[in-house]
């Protein structure tokens, strides 16, 4: 049987600070690694929290010290760890999610949505592609926070002779707490649309500017329904296995992909 556990760590963070959150991370992830785990998941811009001080904490892609940690837990831990960071690269800004892998290798996004009603627009530059990744037999859609409210963005899009694109949809973020009501909502949403999997990783705690932050991280089901939801405002590092086995039965015991209206997002990307 096909498995892939799964971990959410949802944390408080260290205001613009990556070396101590780094550490913190460190000690809280303690032993966990290949033996209990397949993917760790750590908030958006685990590293700083969600700064729109870009040009004073955005570091170069080659020389990140905070991707090279990314890649040295993949490799000690034996799992893939992923989180978003914020990254320089040709003179551009990007909120980039990284995919480190236990090879030391990584895949990236760039963070597509851009978060206009705190600036974000203004201090980090648009992705313009979708990146799917491959983990134990699950490929997963990877997204950053704001992405969630864009369905069409992350609808499935299978190519010709294809029933899906992806089989896990993974989201990043720094969601405040007076919008928890529809964090949890649309990750509900966007697994029963696209008859997937989803895994929301939130933070916890205050930022800089005083602003609170609920956590609600969840792993989804395929039906919306909550595998891991644990208390408002904690706290907390959780595994659970998503079966791909599982995931499979029930898109044929339930094909609503055989309805769905076909599209196509080429027009107006990377514009």
């Amino acid at each position: 049987m096909s498995e892939l556990r799964t971990t959410l760590v949802q944390c408080d963070l260290r205001w613009e600070d990556p070396a101590a959150n780094c550490r913190m991370l460190e000690e809280t992830l303690g032993d966990l690694g290949g033996e209990h785990t397949d993917l760790i998941v750590l908030p958006e811009m685990f590293a700083t929290g969600f700064t729109m001080n870009s040009r004073e904490m955005a570091e170069p892609m080659e020389e990140s010290p905070t991707v090279a940690w990314l890649r040295e837990q993949a490799w000690q831990r034996g799992c893939v760890v992923t989180g978003s960071v914020a990254i320089v690269e040709h003179g551009d800004y990007f909120n980039r999610l990284v995919w480190a892998r236990p090879d030391g290798s990584c895949a990236t996004y760039d963070k597509r949505h851009l978060f206009r009603m705190a600036g974000e627009h203004e201090r980090y530059a648009m992705g313009h592609e979708r990146v799917i990744v491959e983990l134990k037999g699950f490929r997963i859609l990877l997204s950053v926070c704001y992405d969630l409210r864009f369905p069409v963005w992350l609808r499935q899009q299978p190519g010709p002779g294809e029933h899906f694109e992806y089989d896990a949809l993974l989201c990043v973020a720094n969601w405040p707490a007076p919008r928890r009501h529809p964090w949890r909502v649309l990750l509900q949403a966007r697994a029963i649309e696209n008859l997937c999997p989803v895994i929301g990783v939130n933070r916890v705690g205050e930022d800089a500017k005083g602003l609170p932050y609920a956590g609600d991280s969840m792993l989804i089901d395929v039906k919306g329904e909550a595998l891991i939801d644990e208390p408002e405002g904690v706290a907390f590092i959780k595994t659970a296995s998503l079966s791909l086995e599982e995931l499979r039965a029930f898109r044929d015991k339930f094909p609503a992909w055989r309805d769905a209206d076909h599209f196509s997002l080429s027009d107006g990307v990377g514009s």
